[in-house]
């Protein structure tokens, strides 16, 4: 048995559109959206601990650990496997809190991923995308570790086979409460559903919008200005400007570009005309932790099942 796992990836992830199709009668609302992955990520190192403590050496401030996903996630698998080794996990944090780019669920995902591993469990991928959705209607994409077309309230996944593309994310100074913005009176909820079929060719990924996009610029002045920002740079240098949408329910803004001297281009533009913290992002085909955990026969055989 291996006695750690250092420098595990925690990938960030962008909605590629948003739309808000309904909502059920227990108050969640029904999605559909497309997930890519991004090489924006945070990193975590487990190592295993023989009395079955789990526990974390770098608390998020403001978060107590019983609710961080982290420690949700290595105690839900602990608990749900019977296993009774522990673990103490170390998360060096750059995706941004708060920003919709998913953080606190891939370092969930990555969590089950690592710990199914350290722990030598052999859960299947699917088994773990079951526990995942326990955890978070985010956390089983990144489980899966593929761009996905996802529906429901974002748990069902249908993979996508997405070209290469850079992204130029604008982190704003501001965390938007997700759960204000999804109880917005004026959030659309009834947005027609786009088609899956030819979503993978072109920009047609890109059809749709963010519905909560309209609640969140007009509440909050800081992701209005960054996606006016954005905007204005992209414009400056000759890409194409209207694509430059919100992911998730904020504060994170981006621009798809076709490579990535485009995109380093609208980021020189961007220095000293935003607070936002400006990132060039690339996208991923697969989670980088996936083959590590599984071996690449698994993963494969995983992918065709799932597609």
């Amino acid at each position: 048995m291996i006695a750690e796992l250092r420098d595990c990836p925690a990938p960030a992830k962008l909605n590629l559109f948003l739309h808000v199709t309904g909502r059920r009668a227990d108050g969640y609302h029904l999605l559909e959206t497309v997930f890519e992955l991004i090489d924006l990520a945070d990193t975590l190192h487990f190592r295993l601990l023989e009395d079955g403590s789990i526990r974390l050496r770098t608390p998020l401030p403001g978060v107590p650990e019983e609710t961080d996903l982290t420690v949700r996630a290595a105690r839900l698998l602990a608990a749900e496997s019977g296993c009774r080794l522990g673990v103490e996990i170390t998360l060096d944090k750059r995706i941004p809190m708060g920003g919709g780019l998913g953080g606190g669920s891939s370092d969930a995902a990555t969590t089950l991923l690592a710990l199914n591993r350290l722990w030598g469990l052999d859960w299947s991928p699917a088994r773990l995308e079951a526990l995942a959705l326990r955890l978070g209607a985010d956390v089983p994409v990144f489980v899966r570790g593929r761009p996905a077309y996802a529906t429901g309230i974002g748990e069902r996944l249908r993979p996508l086979a997405l070209p290469k593309r850079w992204y130029v994310v604008l982190a704003p100074q501001v965390c938007v409460p997700t759960a204000a913005v999804f109880s917005a009176p004026e959030l659309t909820r009834d947005t027609k559903p786009l088609k899956i079929h030819g979503l993978s060719r072109g920009d047609s990924v890109f059809r749709g919008r963010n519905d909560l996009q309209s609640v969140v610029v007009a509440r909050q002045p800081e992701v209005a200005a960054a996606l006016e920002a954005l905007r204005q740079a992209a414009s400056e240098a000759g890409v194409p400007a209207q694509l430059a949408r919100m992911t998730g329910s904020g504060a994170c803004v981006f621009l798809p570009l076709r490579t990535a001297s485009e995109a380093n281009a609208v980021k020189e533009r961007l220095e000293g005309r935003t607070d936002a913290v400006v990132t060039v992002a690339g996208s991923l085909a697969r989670h980088p932790l996936r083959e590590r955990v599984f071996g690449h026969a698994a993963v494969q055989r995983s992918a065709s099942q799932a597609g």
